[in-house]
């Protein structure tokens, strides 16, 4: 049964089942989806609990025995599964899929993983878990959702704060939904219930922004130059290597460039994304991504790429070189623009 994390807290108010699933790249969501079925289950007489983690070294037999073991005390028993590659291997597929099938009545049995790839959610034994257990997958908190995410946790709290202070919280925790939810509780223990004022928000919260190379395409997909130069400033700050960063503009100009010409031959868009492998928010951004960039553009962009690539290569007079990092930031914001 696949159930939304929205509805996990009127799930655990009835009778728990006897296995959960846990899959996200959302620390921080996933954690405290696990702790609330963790205090349920206290609160219902699951008084023992037996945690296995999955490494190299681990055997599947002791999840088959920690099932099997009665507790110590004749009480109730916790087993958490906890595969932090995602990758049981044919082994572990096998006993999770033999594992389902035995349950034990006075076992509850909570499994976490990590976002599972597309090709790893086709496999048997993924298929046995979301048709045995509850399964709760967390989408991430995408940057567009970050600011209703950042008001609705105030809320919870008992206070609000205006769209500018809410945003500069999000500019601030991009990538780091941990530390958003860390600056959200320092909120509540400096100021009372209420709303917020911008200066109240600002002396508060740190930067604690992580930037991703891999986000910085969605910026510039989603033509958000601000939000470019703010990724590209920190990526710089925090050491990220300028080849990296090239690399990753470049796959998705290059990926543009693809789409373009599949469509000037008459081929559907979706049928494309399909072929490139290109779905989440980032085939969102796809449609109104091509109707902006022209295609002069993304030609340009290429060529722009090789001239940004020589100068980290030295391979360019100093007197004409220029910063590659600024080169780079220029490369992006051409493209955001379209």
């Amino acid at each position: 049964m696949q159930l939304r994390l929205e509805a996990l807290d009127g799930h655990l108010s009835k009778a728990l089942a006897p296995l959960y699933v846990i899959t996200s790249d959302e620390h921080l969501l996933a954690l405290e989806a696990a702790d609330k079925i963790r205090r349920t289950a206290r609160a219902q007489g699951y008084s023992e609990r037996d945690v296995l983690t999955v490494e190299r070294s681990f055997k599947w037999g002791e999840l088959l025995a920690a099932n099997q073991a009665l507790s110590l005390f004749g009480d109730k028993k916790l087993i958490e599964l906890r595969i932090p590659t995602g990758k049981p291997g044919k082994d572990g597929g096998a006993a999770l899929q033999s594992y389902v099938q035995d349950l034990s009545p006075d076992n509850l049995t909570l499994i976490t993983l990590p976002k599972l790839d597309w090709q790893t959610q086709k496999a048997a034994w993924v298929a046995s878990l979301q048709q045995a257990a509850v399964y709760i997958d967390i989408p991430q908190v995408e940057r567009t959702q970050l600011p209703n995410w950042i008001g609705q946790r105030l809320a919870a709290q008992g206070q609000s704060a205006d769209r500018q202070s809410i945003d500069f919280i999000a500019d601030r925790v991009e990538g780091n939904l941990l530390a958003a939810h860390q600056e959200i509780q320092k909120l509540a223990l400096l100021h009372e219930p209420g709303k917020l004022t911008y200066e109240q928000v600002h002396d508060a919260v740190l930067n604690v922004a992580r930037y991703d190379v891999f986000k910085l395409s969605e910026a510039m997909l989603a033509g958000d130059p601000a939000r470019l130069v703010r990724m590209l400033e920190g990526l710089q700050g925090e050491g990220e290597a300028l080849p990296l960063v090239l690399w990753a503009v470049s796959e998705e100009i290059r990926t543009l460039l693809k789409l373009k010409a599949g469509m000037a031959q008459g081929r559907p868009l979706g049928a494309l994304l399909k072929e490139y492998r290109i779905w989440g928010p980032k085939e969102r951004m796809m449609e109104p991504a091509l109707r902006r960039i022209s295609l002069a553009t993304l030609e340009a962009a290429m060529q722009d790429a090789a001239q940004v690539d020589k100068m980290i290569k030295g391979l360019r007079a100093k007197a004409h070189a220029g910063d590659a990092w600024d080169a780079m930031l220029q490369l992006a914001l051409n493209v955001a623009r379209g």
